[in-house]
């Protein structure tokens, strides 16, 4: 690209618009990886929108626990910066990004359109991001709309932990017994049958297994590759109180260096006396509880 931006013809036009296309592709997988981890930056401003697509202006951001399309820590934010609407808020900031870039352009109307071609396309690209990521997380080859669909609706439902429910796939579990240690029963499934919910992961799982062996890829490797992209080791907000609360309070770091040692290598499995510690579910007494499961833009 470097090279095709040089040289006498190239106008300051033609830089304004590859570098708006540079920057959605590089958005389009920043948003990605979020969603992938679980991660929710909660103040998706267009002035946190980094146009090198790195994540800046850690707001009131946090990880997802018990999973929900709308989770979204901070209080002010919306539905529009919530988890699963990330997407939709990068588009309009790339629209706004694009739409500040226009005086650059002159009347230059072949870059005008381009430009515009970009602001259209970018749905459409970052959907087929999304597309790949999801993908990678179940372990297929192909992204798969309808087992998706079913999926993401039974993991709101039950409700399930992101997390540790992505890694335990992860294993290719056949047995819905095998996915429990993910599942938030004292939460509630929201009013679901257990019976039904029960039949409805049964079949879910059947259906997977079913397009997994339609690929035809080794079940070790695929169970490596998907635990390559599904951590086991988030950023838990009450972890991280826990240990800022015995730095600040006690001048005892011992927990800080813990959790960052282990947040550093999230893939691994490390050992069973840390996984005891940090491979675990959000408990009851943290729902809700503000400064941990919720905060404002300035706290």
């Amino acid at each position: 690209m470097a090279a095709a931006l040089h040289g006498p013809e190239v106008t300051l036009a033609d830089k304004v618009v590859a570098m708006a296309r540079e920057f959605g592709e590089r958005l389009s997988h920043l948003v990605a990886h979020w969603i992938r981890v679980g991660y929710c930056q909660g103040n998706f401003n267009s002035d946190n929108c980094a146009l090198g697509g790195r994540t800046l202006d850690y707001g009131p951001f946090g990880f997802m626990e018990a999973y929900d399309p709308a989770f979204q820590m901070w209080i002010g934010g919306g539905e529009h910066f919530a988890f699963m609407n990330q997407p939709m808020a990068a588009v309009v900031n790339f629209r706004m990004f694009c739409t500040a870039m226009l005086p650059l352009l002159g009347q230059d109307t072949r870059a005008i359109a381009a430009l515009d071609a970009a602001v259209q396309a970018l749905p459409h690209s970052m959907a087929g991001t999304l597309h790949a990521m999801w993908a990678q997380k179940m372990g297929l080859i192909e992204f798969r709309a309808e087992l998706f669909a079913e999926l993401h609706t039974l993991m709101a439902q039950t409700p399930v932990d992101y997390t540790i429910f992505w890694r335990e796939l992860s294993s290719l579990p056949q047995q819905v017994a095998d996915l429990r240690p993910s599942f938030y029963a004292s939460r509630g499934a929201y009013g679901q049958d257990p019976a039904v919910m029960e039949a409805r992961w049964g079949a879910w799982l059947q259906n997977w297994h079913t397009a997994l062996a339609q690929d035809g890829r080794d079940p070790l490797e695929v169970s490596v590759a998907m635990k390559l992209v599904n951590p086991k080791y988030i950023a838990r907000e009450w972890m991280l109180v826990q240990a800022y609360r015995s730095a600040t309070d006690a001048g005892d770091f011992t927990l800080v260096r813990r959790l960052h040692a282990v947040l550093a290598d999230p893939y691994s499995e490390q050992s069973p006396e840390l996984a005891a510690l940090y491979y675990t579910k959000k408990l009851d007494e943290y729902f809700d509880l503000g400064g941990t499961s919720h905060c404002s833009c300035s706290s």
